[in-house]
């Protein structure tokens, strides 16, 4: 299948690699024109380590025109984070055809901000927009052109918009990700799938000060404590309560499942978690005003959450809490700049509006 790829960042290049070692023609864009250059330079190859070994992927292109990388494609994947997906989107638009489908993995409702932006930029291809509750791929880049994968996501519940067109882009996305995609509705309930702006908030700001005093920490290992988990589930039952007010139904993918020894697989399978606090790779440096588990998961993450929670007419008050506090970090009203369903120009419409969109789409 041809698959275009955007970005540079980990979950790209988990995304290219493993998608061409998988016998796919994948297309990989990105911004930076020098780092671009330099793979190019190298034979545009990418080193993918797991727990079975070393590989090396070869994508059929490496570019920085994305005209260029998605002509053609069935499948659009764009792992990158939701604060990226704005200027990204504008860049797409007028490239789109018909039939194609673009993979917001997650996408925290970006599925409606590039369908408009298609909109704007007068694309009227029958384009399909879908997102779900995680990167594919526990991931981080060892290198300018290297990455490790600690975990392969089992269970990817996806989420489609419009709802009209879910048959056929479901089809596309099971043929990259076989076995894995679980249908789960329209975009809204993919985008509340999102474990992002669950997982992170607690552990980030929980965890504020030693983030700040030591060089680096693991917030998946010293950082995830009984008081942290017991307060990430009751996050969590928000989110969950938000799915069912608005009709949503099982399974939610609570996150619970992630930590438990036995149970229902969550989306990583069983053992991811203890996979991650093994690789060693989320011991690492975060500065709390500016990695992306602050600026995506609580600004965009969460302010979605809250805007939601209201349309659902839903108490949501640790939501709101972390967002209040995250911005107060910042220095921020994250209920102002994050991702609402007002700034993705739903804000006029009541909830019957909101769901005759998600099914049919813009005019």
């Amino acid at each position: 299948m041809e698959i275009a790829v955007l970005g540079g960042g980990n979950g790209s290049f988990a995304a290219a690699g493993d998608l061409s070692l998988a016998g796919h023609q994948v297309r990989m864009w990105r911004r930076d024109a020098a780092a671009v250059a330099s793979h190019r330079d190298s034979g545009c190859t990418i080193t993918v380590k797991d727990f079975r070994g070393t590989y090396k992927a070869t994508p059929a292109l490496v570019t920085t025109d994305i005209g260029e990388a998605v002509h053609g494609a069935e499948l659009i994947v764009c792992p990158t984070p939701a604060f990226a997906q704005d200027e990204i989107a504008k860049r797409l638009a007028p490239h789109l055809g018909d039939g194609q489908v673009v993979f917001l993995p997650p996408g925290t409702f970006g599925s409606v901000l590039f369908a408009t932006a298609a909109r704007q930029a007068r694309n009227r291809a029958r384009v399909a927009f879908a997102e779900t509750g995680t990167l594919p791929w526990l991931a981080r880049k060892h290198g300018p052109f290297e990455v490790q994968i600690s975990a392969r996501g089992k269970h990817l519940p996806t989420g489609v918009f419009p709802l009209s067109r879910a048959d056929a882009a479901l089809a596309v996305l099971e043929r990259a990700f076989p076995g894995a995609i679980r249908p789960c509705g329209d975009a809204l309930s993919g985008a509340l799938m999102n474990a992002g702006p669950i997982i992170h908030p607690p552990l980030i700001v929980m965890n504020a000060a030693p983030l700040e005093h030591f060089e680096k920490w693991d917030i998946h290992n010293e950082g995830t404590q009984p008081a942290v988990r017991r307060v990430t589930d009751a996050l969590d039952r928000e989110r969950v309560a938000i799915r069912e007010a608005l009709g949503y139904g099982a399974p939610h993918f609570p996150l619970a499942d992630h930590y438990a020894a036995s149970g229902l697989e969550w989306m990583y399978g069983r053992g991811s978690h203890e996979r991650l606090t093994r690789s060693g790779d989320w011991r690492e440096r975060i500065v709390l005003r500016e990695h992306r588990y602050m600026i995506e998961d609580v600004r965009m993450g969460l302010a979605l959450l809250a805007s939601t929670a209201r349309l659902a007419g839903v108490a949501a008050p640790l939501v709101e809490a972390f967002l209040s506090i995250g911005g107060a970090i910042c220095g921020e009203d994250f209920f102002r700049t994050g991702r609402t369903l007002a700034s993705l120009g739903l804000g006029d419409l009541d909830r019957a509006g909101v769901q005759k969109l998600l099914r049919e789409g813009f005019a």
